[in-house]
């Protein structure tokens, strides 16, 4: 299913209070996408899917977070089986200093997998996901650290989706990247959503615009809109998010 649901969060940085009442609910294999300016809770907001947040000290969050109607933060909460269903890509591509084989094979190793038909196939299965397999085929025993900027965070990508997640988090997974590695960014977004629920962050407007089914404008910690995209660049139903989207502030 890999619905996502947040009701009444309330998130804090010791005394600081980062989100405020936030309710959304994101239908399962959609692309969402969170926009707003620098320091407005989107990133923040995207963390908590995979509890990210926790590994930071003096936090406090109210609420509820659902992942297919289950609180991610109820007690006994497996953190490591929700962090297998969750993948998350950052900002600037982080390949490990080890051969791009080894990059997508990492987690599957790190979650006990040690059959090696099975770890050959899927990092084989993932790297062709990511449309890079004709471009690495060859080089699979050489550091990732040779490739580009843009093959470097498809292999992020890839290595997020080795240990088959249902749902995908990507902050920013294209602000470091030139536009054709951009262009080929969204292009796997927009076939990755047949199988995974997508959360993306994203200070470019026209991405959002392009990649995600559902915008949701955040300000100063709050939900100020959620709809449809086409709804919140063309029609958006309050002021401050037409402010937003014309660039008049942010």
């Amino acid at each position: 299913m890999n619905k996502i649901e947040s009701k009444d969060v309330n998130f804090f940085y010791g005394a600081s209070q980062a989100l405020k009442n936030i309710n959304i609910a994101i239908k399962p294999n959609t692309v969402t996408a969170l926009i707003g300016p620098s320091g407005c809770g989107k990133s923040t907001y995207l963390r908590l899917f995979n509890r990210m947040n926790d590994l930071i000290d003096n936090t406090k969050i109210n609420g509820q977070v659902l992942i297919d109607g289950d609180d991610i933060y109820a007690k006994g909460v497996n953190v490591d089986s929700l962090r297998k269903k969750v993948g998350m890509v950052f900002q600037k591509p982080n390949p490990f200093p080890k051969t791009i084989f080894e990059n997508v094979a990492y987690g599957l190793r790190v979650n006990g997998i040690s059959d090696k038909k099975l770890i050959e196939e899927r990092v084989e299965t993932s790297i062709k996901q990511v449309v890079l397999w004709d471009e690495v085929k060859d080089k699979l025993k050489k550091s990732a650290f040779e490739l580009s900027g843009g093959q470097q965070q498809r292999l992020c990508i890839a290595r997020a989706l080795a240990i088959q997640p249902s749902i995908l988090l990507m902050d920013e997974p294209t602000s470091a990247l030139d536009p054709i590695s951009t262009a080929k960014v969204e292009e796997l977004i927009y076939e990755l959503k047949t199988k995974y629920t997508i959360v993306i962050v994203t200070h470019n407007m026209q991405q959002a615009g392009r990649v995600s089914d559902t915008t949701a404008f955040f300000y100063m910690g709050e939900l100020i809109e959620h709809d449809n995209t086409k709804t919140i660049f063309t029609n958006p139903k309050i002021e401050r998010t037409q402010n937003y989207i014309t660039g008049r502030f942010g």
